[in-house]
């Protein structure tokens, strides 16, 4: 699938994890995103739909919007855009109607991605604009990032739970568990 990779594409995708590493940061699912133009960079975004309540806020979608703003035209059909996993259906068409001339992402999604995991937008022959696609640049580094960040969300809400036993009010319907010394007058001290 990386037929055509680069240095270029290496140095790209690197920026991309770094901003994964942002989204991780103020507690985004790690998905970053970098245009480039040229061998230059246009716009980076990472994942904000939670920071800022919108379900928009995908990574691809806030590089999209910066590079749009900066190059004033929201065609970018000499721009690349790389992003740390496979793409899903709304992100695929926001680059196809962008007209962007490449996508290349790291890591498959198994649950949304629509450059080949799920369902392949981007072959799609009916569609006016074609994009060219490749996958699995850096792939293992951006599968690792998710790996832990939702390793680390599952300790967390583990820990949560554990901590909410523990402070958890004694339930008074609860069977008594055998030995245990039971006091029928308020005051034990009586």
């Amino acid at each position: 699938m990386t037929e055509n990779r680069s240095p270029a594409d290496d140095y790209a995708m690197r920026l991309a994890l770094d901003q994964a590493q942002n989204a991780w940061l103020v507690g985004e699912v790690p998905v970053g995103a970098v245009i480039m133009r040229e061998g230059q960079v246009i716009a980076t975004g990472y994942n904000r739909p939670i920071t800022t309540h919108d379900p928009t806020a995908h990574a691809e979608i806030v590089a999209l919007r910066h590079a749009a703003t900066l190059l004033g035209n929201y065609r970018l059909p000499e721009c690349e855009l790389y992003v740390t996993l496979e793409p899903c259906a709304m992100c695929a068409m926001a680059m196809m109607h962008a007209r962007l001339k490449r996508v290349v992402f790291a890591a498959p999604d198994p649950k949304t991605g629509v450059a080949g995991s799920v369902i392949d937008l981007f072959a799609l022959q009916a569609l006016n604009h074609h994009t060219c696609v490749e996958g699995g640049v850096m792939a293992e580094a951006s599968a690792k990032l998710l790996r832990d960040f939702f390793a680390e969300r599952r300790e967390a809400a583990r820990q949560r739970r554990e901590a909410r036993r523990a402070t958890a009010t004694p339930d008074p319907d609860a069977p008594i568990p055998a030995g245990e010394v039971i006091h029928l007058d308020p005051d034990p001290s009586n």
